[in-house]
């Protein structure tokens, strides 16, 4: 008897979406990496799992978390799929701001209170 979820579907396991391999062929990515579709047809020499990254990156940005979630996948597993599709120019993957070079919310308060003073 094969494993089965609630909703009748057969368990795979997760390694399995990646033929196997357990770490990406870059080590950039990072849980909030942010992915982009770089507008390529989808064609059917991308494997299942990585189409379904592609739909679900079409409206627009996610993160790789997101997307790992959306999916039900591990990051980690995701992170090989992504840079599958990075490594074939099919996907845009940047790094996320990191905290040293994010805005001072105090200061940006601050800013906008002087620019709303200025326009009464």
């Amino acid at each position: 008897m094969t494993p089965r979820q609630s909703s009748g579907r057969r368990l795979v396991p997760a390694y399995l979406a990646t033929g196997g391999r357990a770490r990406p062929s870059r080590n950039t990515l990072d849980r909030l990496t942010l992915l982009h579709s770089v507008g390529m047809p989808i064609t059917s020499e991308v494997r299942p799992q990585e189409h379904r990254i592609l739909e679900l990156l079409q409206p627009g940005a996610l993160s790789l978390a997101e997307v790992a979630a959306h999916l039900h996948l591990p990051v980690s597993v995701v992170k090989v799929l992504v840079a599958d599709l990075v490594d074939a120019g099919r996907l845009h993957a940047r790094a996320p701001i990191p905290e040293a070079e994010q805005f001072d919310r105090h200061i940006l308060e601050r800013v906008l209170d002087g620019l709303r003073s200025l326009k009464s």
